[in-house]
């Protein structure tokens, strides 16, 4: 079997901003990568570190993904491709970076979903909030991830750094900040989540999911900014979400999100801590 690609989205929350979302597809793996937005000064060359790690991640995995598929073995496995991405990802940052970083809050990291399809099996592998919804031929659902599963989460969170106001960050950044540099600083061995990152020893952290490869599942794979229209604004559930994505397209849904946001500028129905985030999703069918 293989991936049959139905559709692709991906579009920043900001145009006038790096779009820090990246993936990758290909017959037999397919990535989602969210890069978590810098809470500093950018340290490595180019628009933004979220988008250099998110972009150089991506096309690190399908390579590794590529390069060692035929084969897996105790050696060869997604985790092991993660790691060996990570490592690549170190040489780079080491290599390019202005400064070495005075806090951990300044080194880049990221959410992720990555499916590979080995042996007619699923192997799904991720990091922080991005998501994947597996529906299979006769309709029945699995997801895969956090973010579905956390509906409501960012909203709490901005209500309770914000003293109970509502609030979209975009403008009142100097509010949240403190906060977010506190709990990037506890990522990936400081007592908080692990994130994919320049650091190999992510890999030993990631999360992993076997699932059956039936032909004519559909996958849809999202980041949390498209999976909103699920955990934030209440607009699908993971069932109807992904069969809104069959039936509309994904540029459809990104259209709705963005027309959710602009209704709601500030936050007062929805709080968050930005007004728009950047929204990527792949819809995939497992092919005979």
């Amino acid at each position: 079997m293989k991936f049959d690609l139905i559709d692709s989205l991906s579009i920043p929350g900001n145009i006038e901003k790096a779009n820090e979302d990246a993936f990758a597809e290909a017959a037999h793996f397919a990535v989602v990568i969210d890069g978590a937005t810098n809470l500093g000064d950018n340290l490595m060359p180019g628009p933004s570190d979220a988008q250099w790690l998110a972009r150089f991640g991506a096309r690190r995995l399908a390579a590794h993904a590529r390069d060692n598929l035929g084969a897996p073995s105790e050696w060869n496995t997604p985790r092991e491709w993660v790691r060996a991405a990570a490592t690549d990802a170190e040489k780079s940052f080491l290599a390019m970076r202005r400064r070495a970083p005075n806090e951990r809050y300044e080194i880049p990291c990221a959410s992720m979903m990555a499916v590979a399809l080995i042996d007619d099996a699923l192997s799904a592998y991720w990091f922080g909030d991005c998501s994947l919804i597996v529906k299979a031929p006769d309709g029945a659902l699995r997801v895969v991830g956090d973010a579905v599963s956390s509906r409501g989460a960012e909203r709490a969170r901005v209500k309770k750094l914000s003293h109970g106001k509502n609030h979209a960050a975009e403008g009142v950044r100097e509010i949240f900040l403190p906060d977010l540099r506190a709990s990037r600083n506890r990522v990936n061995g400081g007592g908080g989540a692990w994130l994919f990152a320049p650091e190999p020893a992510c890999a030993d952290h990631i999360k992993e999911a076997m699932l059956e490869a039936a032909a004519d599942a559909t996958l849809f794979i999202a980041s949390d900014g498209l999976l909103a229209l699920v955990n934030d604004y209440d607009r699908y559930d993971a069932a109807g979400l992904i069969d809104a994505a069959e039936k509309f397209g994904l540029e459809a849904l990104g259209e709705e999100l963005r027309a959710i946001e602009k209704d709601d500028p500030d936050g007062a129905k929805y709080p968050r801590f930005k007004r728009s985030d950047d929204a990527t999703g792949l819809l995939l069918r497992l092919a005979a």
